[in-house]
């Protein structure tokens, strides 16, 4: 055993030895490895931050919130089909109808009201600042009993402000910020299209990482009566609604709303239903197939640094094979046996990447510090591990036919090359 590590020990060591003698062509030789290694660990970093990011935000919108919509469930991508498009909205008494089911705490309606008929934009105003960006949400008081927004500030608008139409409004922290600088906006007024709303309550701040700043960022939003929403956007459609289980539930919830919605929108048995449940988990569920498609092209792309690597090391390495034959016929004239050639030329192939390996995942850790400036990222400890034991894999695989043919030249032959 003593003997075997010797052996590995001093082929480590003569491995450094010719890294050391030939800097700039072994650097070269290893680029593709080092681009390889950077893309595991730039883009694990950031896939990782992503997921956790999404997670998180996802999560808090509560674990027994149910968002209930006429669409089919999951992230869309490209055009709705016509059945899709031609099935008929949620209404109010859809929600009211849920709210009475015992498996429920509550059920609210929600109308977005952030444009009018023409698509265009309506916009906020106080204080001489305007935007047309702020979400503008109609809701019922109950929505405060979802836990998902808390009031920081004042209090939510009461149920008897939404049956007379009262233009109250609560805010966002974002809304308050950017409208209400200087001192506190409860009692004030803001402008929403040419009517003027009082502010009851701000609502707390929320860490956002999608859709931050935009009508989706749930801190740059406006939640008013849903009776008055009615009042600036007569005949709407644009209804979703929130269900909230009651503890240890859930299942139980689900089911009940589905039979009661395909009760209510008249769903044939054996059809499917012609609308759509989202919960905390299926939408983290369809976020991560996305990172996992990522996660595949991650390694497809870093594959391909890794192999144009590898074909390097092996071109090096056969080079270095014609350059050291008489060497090798030296070693062999002395004792050496074909497999100490071969392990002396492997173990080379294997330092060689190995050090790419290290050069890529330092330069890979730097590139992780820039991506987090710009969006939350950290690394896993799979990323490093996974990105050397490729590296020193890859010197390996491409180093065996360079360490193969060493080992099968002749000594006599090789001792007389020049």
């Amino acid at each position: 055993m003593k003997l075997v590590r010797s052996d590995i020990l001093e082929n480590l060591w003569m491995a450094l030895a010719t890294l050391r003698a030939n800097k700039l062509r072994s650097f070269l030789t290893v680029v593709g490895v080092i681009i390889g290694v950077v893309t595991v660990m730039v883009i694990a970093s950031a896939i990782a931050g992503i997921d956790v990011a999404i997670t998180r935000e996802v999560e808090s919108l509560g674990t027994r919130s149910m968002y209930i919509s006429k669409f089919n469930p999951g992230i869309h991508v490209g055009r709705l089909s016509r059945e899709e498009r031609m099935r008929k909205p949620l209404t109010y008494d859809d929600a009211i109808a849920l709210s009475k089911l015992p498996a429920l705490d509550t059920a609210v309606p929600f109308i977005d009201v952030g444009s009018n008929f023409f698509g265009q934009k309506i916009q906020v105003s106080s204080s001489g600042k305007t935007s047309a960006s702020v979400g503008l949400q109609g809701t019922l008081p109950d929505f405060e009993k979802a836990g998902t927004q808390v009031v920081a500030e004042g209090r939510f608008f009461s149920q008897f402000e939404n049956d007379t139409n009262q233009n109250v409004c609560v805010i966002g922290a974002k809304v308050a910020d950017d409208f209400f600088r200087f001192g506190s906006p409860v009692g004030d007024t803001l402008k929403i299209g040419e009517q003027e709303f009082r502010v009851v309550g701000v609502l707390q701040k929320r860490e956002q990482f999608l859709f931050s700043g935009g009508s989706d960022d749930q801190n740059n939003v406006i939640y008013m009566p849903y009776n008055v929403a009615r009042k600036l956007k007569p005949n709407s459609d644009d209804i979703y609604l929130l269900a909230v289980a009651k503890p240890g539930q859930m299942q139980a919830a689900m089911d009940q709303v589905t039979d009661t919605l395909r009760i209510r929108r008249q769903v044939p048995f054996g059809k499917p239903d012609n609308f759509g449940i989202e919960t905390t988990e299926s939408l983290i569920s369809s976020f991560h197939a996305i990172t996992g498609g990522i996660a595949i092209g991650m390694v497809v792309i870093s594959s391909v640094g890794l192999m144009v690597g590898g074909i390097g090391v092996m071109n090096i390495m056969l080079v270095s094979v014609t350059e050291r034959t008489r060497e090798i016929g030296v070693r062999k004239a002395i004792g050496a046996r074909r497999r100490d050639i071969m392990w002396q030329f492997l173990i080379e192939a294997m330092t060689l990447t190995g050090f790419g390996g290290l050069v890529g995942l330092i330069i890979g850790w730097l590139g992780t510090l820039l991506v987090k400036l710009v969006m939350p990222s950290y690394v896993p400890l799979w990323a490093p591990a996974a990105g050397f034991i490729a590296s020193v894999g890859i010197g390996m695989i491409f180093g065996l036919w360079p360490a193969w043919k060493a080992a099968r030249l002749d000594p006599i032959e090789s001792l007389r090359y020049e």
